[in-house]
């Protein structure tokens, strides 16, 4: 069974080491079952996004939607920031590496983000990136806060990453408009 372990730093964050179960042949993993994540609504969109290595997509959140990400090729520095007001974790940063080669520490993990907390990724190889949502796309519920803020601080491990125009134009923290800011929720554990 796989280890699933709240993240000490943002309320409502999980990482998920999965059981790696090897043979001749190769290994199967299990990356992602709904019970490791009680309370949570039920998953009901899968997507994939691949990305050549240098880019970096966010960082991006939700006031609505929860995702579980898993990297099954390639690697990703993920930035999770926490942007719900009144909660215990307001502010706090999380970056943590998913996938890359077979001897790295956290090649095989998932990690589940709630809403409001803004997340990224830089792909620091050419890489997939699998995510799945509780939600199915709402464009009125995609938004951005800016990759580079400085009230973030986030090491992307990157010098001159690829952005696209949305990432490089999303606002400050501080310059969110008020009814665009996530809060805390006790859907959220």
């Amino acid at each position: 069974m796989a280890t699933v372990t709240p993240s000490d730093v943002i309320d409502g964050v999980y990482i998920v080491e999965p059981d790696i179960h090897r043979d001749e042949r190769g290994y199967f993993i299990e990356t992602y079952r709904r019970s490791w994540f009680p309370g949570q609504r039920e998953m009901i969109q899968g997507n994939r996004g691949d990305r050549q290595g240098g880019a970096v997509v966010g960082l991006h959140y939700h006031l609505h939607q929860s995702d579980y990400w898993y990297c099954p090729y390639g690697k990703v520095r993920v930035v999770l920031h926490d942007l719900r007001e009144g909660g215990p974790t307001d502010g706090a940063t999380i970056v943590y590496d998913l996938g890359g080669e077979e001897a790295d520490s956290h090649v095989h993990d998932g990690i589940y983000i709630p809403p409001g907390v803004a997340h990224g990724f830089a792909a620091l190889t050419d890489c997939t990136l699998t995510y799945l949502v509780d939600g199915y796309y709402n464009p009125a519920d995609e938004l951005g806060v800016l990759w580079n803020d400085p009230a973030i601080g986030a090491d992307w491990g990157l010098t001159d990453p690829i952005l696209s125009g949305r990432d490089q134009a999303n606002p400050l923290r501080d310059d969110l408009p008020a009814n665009r800011r996530p809060y805390h929720s006790l859907r959220t554990t």
